[in-house]
């Protein structure tokens, strides 16, 4: 799974990719800092269900705190947009390009409104971060209903006098964006009414926004949260519909750098922290004093619950804890819970074998639910903090 960071230039993407991976990437008060992508990895945290079953977990591949499971996603900075970037403008064609195959995508926005559409630094409120939104999406879809572009007239005389699909061509000329043929489909049936070969520029980049709200859902960050000038715009885009996370994340890397050192105690997600380290000096005391005040304002820093919100709520995941011995949950080195993986909703005992091992799907028998021992077939569909067994002729 793929995360990746949007936004126009310097409203702390990188920041916020910093807090969220702990990678030290480049940060300065500048526009196009980011250049090549910055790539690491971040996590969702959900409950583990070693805590409900009252067993000592062994994660290999994710991370375990207090009952706290933590999964690994894949996440990408990649450089900030400018207005007409899908016409190459800035790095606008090098951004389109390393985002493309995410699988939803986090805005950073600065919702102080304190940086203009260039990415520089103005006056707190002069800004409208709804505009950076929208001008941020309206650049993706151009970009998007350009690649459409290329070839419809032949495509459309195609699906309309070969009688071929136009979403499998479609998912053709796409392939290199990881948009699955079925949400074009879906798409289209959305929107008949032309024939193909009589759009226009304008019904393919209403194709192409639609297409892009349900194969690349968008969570907005609203980044600097702790300013004076951020509620009442937060509040603005809320009212839009649109989902968003108040955001501080120059607090985050400021937690999570702190716990780092053993100076404090901090879960990612915690909506407060623990002073660990009696020796701060009253400089380090009184800025994470400032960040405990905020954290109480809004119920932590909003970075993780961001990337909670991309993954579980845009993308309708949950998560599913595969093993070996369904008495002891345990895999075949005797690891109790040894893996969380995050699945679609709807996704069935084959599809986690898939994801397991290819294998193992290939090879598929049955499931057993560890909880119930119920054998499930094939078709089952799981449910979130499932423990299931798979049975393979290959095992």
């Amino acid at each position: 799974m793929l995360i990746g960071l949007l936004g126009k230039t310097n409203v702390g993407k990188t920041t916020f990719f910093n807090a969220a991976t702990m990678l030290n990437a480049q940060i300065a008060d500048h526009p196009f800092t980011t250049i090549e992508p910055n790539i690491g990895v971040a996590y969702v945290r959900v409950d583990c269900v070693c805590r409900e079953l009252k067993v000592k977990d062994n994660p290999r591949r994710s991370v375990c705190i207090d009952g706290r499971r933590f999964i690994p996603v894949k996440m990408i900075d990649v450089a900030g947009l400018v207005p007409d970037a899908h016409k190459g403008r800035g790095l606008g064609n090098k951004f389109l390009d390393d985002a493309r195959q995410a699988d939803v995508l986090i805005h950073v926005v600065d919702a102080s409104g304190s940086t203009d559409s260039e990415g520089r630094r103005c006056e707190p409120g002069s800004n409208d971060p709804l505009k950076d939104i929208e001008f941020v999406e309206l650049e993706f879809d151009l970009w998007l209903a350009s690649v459409i572009a290329r070839d419809w007239a032949r495509n459309a005389k195609e699906a309309e006098h070969k009688g071929l699909k136009m979403e499998h061509i479609l998912a053709n000329r796409l392939s290199g964006l990881a948009i699955g043929e079925h949400v074009i489909a879906d798409t289209l049936n959305e929107l008949k009414g032309k024939r193909f070969s009589e759009w226009d520029e304008s019904d393919m980049l209403r194709f192409a926004r639609a297409l892009r709200m349900k194969a690349k859902p968008i969570v907005i960050a609203a980044n600097k949260a702790d300013m004076h000038t951020a509620k009442p715009n937060i509040e603005r885009i809320r009212a839009t519909g649109r989902m968003v996370v108040p955001c501080i994340a120059e607090a985050e890397l400021l937690l999570r750098r702190a716990a780092s050192k053993g100076m404090i105690e901090y879960i990612p997600g915690d909506g407060t922290f623990k002073v660990k380290d009696g020796s701060l000096t009253i400089e380090q005391r009184r800025a994470l004093e400032k960040v405990r005040m905020l954290m109480e304002e809004y119920g932590g820093t909003g970075v993780q619950r961001a990337i909670n919100t991309a993954v579980i709520d845009a993308l309708h995941m949950i998560t599913v804890y595969p093993v070996e011995d369904e008495h002891n949950l345990t895999d075949k080195d005797g690891n109790v819970l040894p893996d969380a993986f995050l699945l679609k909703q709807g996704s069935t005992p084959k599809d986690l074998a898939m994801s397991v091992h290819s294998d193992l799907a290939k090879n598929f028998l049955y499931a057993i639910d560890a909880r119930s021992k119920q054998r499930l077939g094939a078709e089952y569909r799981l449910s979130d903090r499932d423990i299931i067994k798979i049975v393979s002729a290959s095992r």
